[in-house]
């Protein structure tokens, strides 16, 4: 019935919280302290708050409110008897009639998740843009399915107390998405824009997922020509990799693998570029390529050994491709601006994209 429970002292300071099913983000609580600026006295915050996800349901004692997360229409009375009871148990534990003198603040620092006092000669703000793409492409290159994993890392070194926002060109992308702590989720939902005041260092800022189809272009193509005849002891195999949907950018890090059927004894092939090998113990076939070159594209060919009086193979092996694109988020997002606020220095600022492969397969 309770999603979570926040405690939040004069102060408007978060300073307990207990989650019961899945980490409501405390951003939640934005509504909350709009209703409490509306008040004129602590008393007169309504008690149920509607908000287009959740209800907030509070109770006001020893200067201190206990607001519930719930996520489903449930008599309210009930939940605020609860949250009455809650105050009751840790007046009952703590010994006295001042719950509020009793409990941690929170007032080391205004935010939780950043230290007070951050200091330095650089002040820097850094963005990363990671998308993983996982496809399933089929013998004839048509894509069966296709999706897009994606993060945004951040490397902030900021003196002070900054407030930032991020823009996107085109948020509209972005689906499923998952936010760090410090990411106002109201200002998320009203305009899409980013509005967070960062940790200090490395951290996570959202990761979020990108399933429509007709939204994820494919970045790669691989040309194939792999046959095996009844009762002969050769067989062909010819492989080309190429770029599709690179917006210009170089593909790099390309790895080809492929696992062959039991009957392939040995190899005998020639890349035009990078190194392969073929274990004909586990029968792995991998093909280092390195960066594809447009003008010259890679390509593996050559015979395969096999064994005599075989059978042809059920099916032809299935190839799976590693590959990363510097500067490219292959589902097409791109920050447009990033501002910061509350600070009066310039900081350095920079985003960089990478796309790579997830499990990315062709089957041929």
């Amino acid at each position: 019935m309770i999603h979570s429970l926040f405690l939040i002292n004069s102060s408007g300071d978060i300073f307990l919280e207990k989650h019961w099913k899945s980490v409501v983000s405390r951003s939640v609580c934005d509504y909350f302290f709009e209703a409490q600026e509306r008040a004129t006295e602590a008393e007169n915050v309504p008690p149920v708050i509607p908000t287009p996800h959740h209800y907030l349901l509070s109770v006001y004692r020893h200067k201190i409110f206990f607001v519930a997360v719930i996520q489903t229409e449930v008599p309210p009375l009930f939940v605020i008897e609860f949250l009455h009871r809650v105050v009751d148990t840790f007046q009952d534990y703590l010994g006295s009639t001042n719950v509020g003198d009793q409990l941690p603040t929170g007032q080391l620092s205004v935010v939780p998740w950043r230290r007070t006092g951050v200091k330095y000669t650089n002040n820097e703000a850094y963005f990363d843009v990671i998308e993983e793409i996982d496809a399933i492409i089929d013998k004839s290159g048509s894509t069966i399915t296709a999706e897009i994993q994606g993060v945004i890392d951040a490397c902030v070194k900021l003196t002070g107390m900054p407030d930032l926002t991020l823009s996107f060109m085109n948020p509209r992308l972005l689906d499923d998405v998952s936010f760090h702590p410090c990411v106002r989720f109201k200002r998320w939902e009203s305009e899409r824009i980013l509005s967070f005041i960062p940790p200090d260092g490395n951290f996570r800022l959202l990761s979020y997922h990108v399933s429509a189809q007709n939204l994820v272009a494919i970045p790669v193509y691989v040309k194939h020509s792999i046959s095996f005849r009844d009762s002969s002891s050769l067989g062909r195999f010819e492989i080309t990799v190429g770029p599709k949907q690179t917006m210009g950018k170089t593909i790099e890090g390309v790895i080809v693998t492929s696992q062959m059927p039991k009957g392939v004894l040995n190899m005998s092939l020639t890349p035009s570029q990078g190194t392969h090998t073929f274990d004909p113990v586990t029968k792995m076939l991998s093909w280092d390529v390195g960066k594809i070159n447009p003008q010259k594209l890679p390509s593996l060919k050559g015979t395969m050994s096999l064994q005599a009086g075989a059978s042809k193979p059920d099916e032809n092996p299935t190839i799976n491709l590693q590959f990363k694109i510097q500067q490219l988020a292959i589902s097409g997002l791109k920050v447009n601006r990033l501002d910061m606020y509350g600070e009066k220095y310039k900081p350095f600022k920079g985003i960089k994209y990478m796309t790579k492969a997830g499990k990315f397969q062709v089957r041929t």
